[in-house]
């Protein structure tokens, strides 16, 4: 948080001093929340978080007054990834890094050494990596060694394999920083420029550097640098770029009529983009449900091996976030949704359509609505007596809630519950699911709890037979509420038994 400038860093006591002539709202204290620090806070979008990281990345340099301990010039380590991107494209090669060439030459390298030059070694790994195939192991062990003896030529060798995971693992962090930003996105197992975003990109790219005093540039960094779209004619050829690509794809532009901020305009332009990209991810979810299976192994086992034969794991601490995501896909899956696909789904995802975040409080987790039923569902990751006491009341009342709101519609409204494991605590709380309203009538709930193996099974048979998915799924949901009168350790047996019976017809 320090060093990305969103909270002030443990720098000598006369450049904060400075900094506040300046940043009067700093009260000149140690790690305080910095004014781009106020700015992340209060950003609920992923585009306005995106911008704060942004600012931040476009701001921080190395060396700096935080980080003196680079023996080179001053330089931004975002532009650098830019021009490495760019100059790879100039050159012929493929417009993405892997997070090996990011580890080997980006990180270990900057622009004083001369960009060709890096570029020059980028496109030699590829060529040397691409005559190693059968051999990749001993390659890379090679490769890293090499890059490790040239910057530390006395290393001792049983500190070798420690220095090639520091190399990884700081490529890792500085990849997720990149694609914070907005500007870049996955490939593969690395990055690369981000098209939504080509205008703006190209403008920082031609943004020339500045070269500023410890103090300025803590003020900068403390503020949030400057960006192209602040300026009114660079804003105007973004929104122009926009409006091309929203266009090239046959959507609606939105209208500019009574939007009085530029700036709010470019946000509203650049969701639109992004829905119509998510409606073409939507569509594609249909053949790709072999990596959702893949996922959901994952969610269990720690990893998993997709059907590229890549091997996929959850980012540590992510858990939570990716069961919402891969039902959400499973879910899309089907394709037979009346509802779009941002408005299934409750939590945020990036440009990769990956996601950020959980899904906020207040609410259910996700909402399919098919032509003549609404499922809403809950995840968890809580076992034990414990998923009753934090699922129990909350699935319910969110349940209830469509019930009512649907109740003129005519659409059923079932609850289906996720989790790894169903705790009989819980089961036995949804057997008599319902609700009283505030006037004291009754809504008779519809939920369900299912494992999350017993999902994989049910999405493994209807792989091949999707467009029927949405009538088997309302005829599961219905044979295992005509069960809810049993006990509920033997509900639940019961539950995955009708499973087991669907996929044996």
């Amino acid at each position: 948080m320090s060093q990305l400038g969103f909270i002030t860093h443990r720098v000598p006591v006369s450049l904060i001093t400075e900094a506040r002539t300046t940043l009067p709202e700093l009260s000149g204290r140690y790690f305080e929340i910095t004014p781009n620090g106020y700015r992340l806070i209060a950003s609920e979008q992923i585009a306005a978080q995106q911008e704060c990281f942004l600012h931040s990345l476009l701001a921080y340099k190395i060396p700096s007054p935080i980080e003196p301990r680079y023996e080179t010039a001053s330089f931004s380590p975002l532009k650098y990834t830019i021009q490495i991107i760019l100059g790879l494209i100039r050159s012929g090669a493929e417009s993405y890094l892997a997070i090996d060439e990011f580890a080997l030459y980006i990180q270990t390298s900057s622009p004083e050494q001369g960009i060709e030059t890096t570029i020059n070694e980028i496109i030699a790994f590829r060529q040397r990596k691409g005559r190693e195939k059968g051999h990749l192991r001993a390659f890379y062990r090679q490769e890293y060694r090499a890059a490790v003896l040239k910057m530390e030529p006395r290393i001792a060798e049983d500190k070798l394999k420690t220095k090639f995971q520091t190399l990884d693992d700081y490529a890792d962090l500085s990849f997720r920083y990149l694609k914070a930003t907005g500007l870049f996105k996955t490939k593969g197992h690395g990055i690369t420029l981000n098209p939504l975003k080509e205008e703006l990109t190209n403008l920082i790219f031609e943004t020339p550097d500045e070269t500023l005093e410890a103090q300025q540039y803590l003020i900068n960094l403390w503020r949030g640098a400057a960006l192209p779209s602040d300026n009114v004619s660079s804003a105007n050829k973004i929104v122009a770029d926009l409006i091309v690509r929203i266009k090239s794809k046959g959507a609606v532009v939105p209208d500019f009529d009574g939007i009085n901020d530029l700036s709010r305009y470019r946000h509203i332009l650049e969701q639109r983009l992004q829905q119509v990209e998510e409606e073409v991810y939507s569509h594609d979810q249909a053949g790709q449900t072999g990596d959702i299976i893949a996922w959901i192994d994952a969610l269990t086992n720690g990893s998993a091996i997709s059907p590229s034969g890549s091997r996929i794991s959850v980012p540590r601490g992510e858990a939570p976030a990716y069961f919402e995501w891969v039902i959400w896909r499973a879910f899309l899956a089907i394709n037979s949704l009346t509802n779009p696909p941002w408005e299934c789904r409750r939590f945020q995802i990036d440009q990769d359509f990956l996601p950020v975040s959980t899904a906020p409080g207040n609410g259910p987790d996700l909402i399919f609505e098919f032509a003549d039923a609404i499922i809403v569902v809950e995840v968890t990751f809580t076992t034990s007596s414990r998923q009753e006491a934090a699922e129990g009341e909350s699935v319910r009342r969110h349940v209830a809630k469509f019930a009512e709101e649907q109740a003129e519609s005519g659409k059923p409204v079932y609850g289906l519950f996720m989790a790894v494991n169903i705790d009989s605590n819980t089961a036995h709380t949804f057997r008599m699911g319902d609700w009283y309203k505030k006037d004291n009538t009754k809504i008779n709930l519809q939920i369900v709890p299912l494992r999350l193996e017993d999902f994989k099974t049910l999405l493994i048979w209807g792989s091949d037979k999707l467009s029927k998915m949405p009538e088997v799924i309302q005829t599961f949901l219905l044979r295992c509420r005509a069960q809810a009168n049993q006990e509920a350790p033997i509900w639940k047996k019961s539950i995955s038994a009708i499973v087991e019976q669907i996929v044996r017809i």
